[in-house]
């Protein structure tokens, strides 16, 4: 990463290579912090108030109270962007609970830290898009959602790495993590969907999956397009016999699956849902969001 990217720390934007926290932050010894990932097109934010949005829900779950509010909080993400030229790009927001001592007790913290950092992201080569990705379903099963709620993006994501390190180890791109009772939650970093007879299926939040919003835009734009769309639980066998298989995200956006297990899902290339489905995608965040020359 350039380390001579401008960054926003604590109210004051610097260089990267300047940017310092504390080895006592609680976000670094325990995961105690939240984040969001967003992204621009064509010089917009692509959905930057329901981004926030989720930011201050996050926060407000985990009791951290932050030190900007919600348009001091945009202002913050568009500056960030524009202060590095950037027209698309890729923004991770942080909150941690502070400055404190060894100890877990977060009322140790007197304030919490936000830090964002604007920079370029590629997850996946172009040519992936066409040809698809290879998943194994990982041995890590996701954390139950009745303990550690997935729609809070907490800093500590020590169990999608586990996953990854697994997909890595297996020679694929991917993990699909499964929830405590065997039913597919998501992937590393990414909701999953398959589809069977032109229906959408992903499944529901309650499962383990976090309600991404790039999910929630597919699912809108698909019904929009003509397309059922279901939040339904379905297993393994219902991956490895779907037509097609995609996953969602801020960073992938809607990157096909064409293998899991070893087994190929559908024909070994995107089908045609897929392909549509990105299409539509593609143009829709490009044509909306927050300028950042609002900054």
């Amino acid at each position: 990463m350039d380390q001579n990217l401008i960054v926003y720390l604590d109210g004051q934007y610097i260089p990267l290579s300047q940017a310092k926290v504390p080895l006592n932050d609680h976000g670094l010894l325990y995961g105690d912090g939240i984040f969001e990932g967003l992204r621009g097109y064509n010089g917009r934010i692509f959905k930057l108030e329901e981004h926030i949005r989720r930011f201050q829900d996050c926060a407000r779950a985990v009791m951290l109270d932050l030190p900007l509010d919600f348009n001091a909080l945009c202002e913050m993400v568009l500056t960030t962007c524009a202060k590095n030229n950037l027209s698309e790009p890729y923004i991770r927001l942080v909150a941690t609970r502070g400055t404190g001592d060894l100890g877990i007790d977060p009322r140790k913290c007197k304030e919490a830290r936000i830090f964002c950092i604007a920079a370029t992201i590629t997850l996946y080569p172009k040519e992936m898009y066409e040809t698809g990705i290879s998943a194994i379903a990982a041995q890590t099963r996701r954390n139950n959602a009745t303990i550690l709620d997935p729609q809070i993006k907490s800093l500590n994501y020590l169990n999608n790495v586990l996953a990854k390190m697994e997909a890595n180890n297996a020679g694929a791109q991917e993990a699909i993590m499964l929830a405590q009772n065997g039913v597919v939650a998501e992937c590393t970093g990414q909701n999953i969907f398959i589809v069977r007879d032109g229906a959408l299926y992903t499944p529901p939040i309650y499962v383990g999956a976090l309600d991404g919003i790039t999910r929630r835009t597919i699912m809108d734009l698909a019904q929009a397009d003509g397309l059922d769309v279901h939040e339904k639980e379905f297993t393994m066998f219902n991956v490895y016999n779907a037509d097609e298989c995609f996953i969602t995200g801020t960073a992938a956006e809607c990157m096909p699956v064409t293998m899991a297990d070893k087994r190929q899902i559908g024909s070994s290339v995107a089908g045609p849902v897929t392909k549509r489905v990105l299409e539509l995608f593609q143009k829709h965040v490009r044509e909306v969001g927050t300028p950042i020359k609002e900054a």
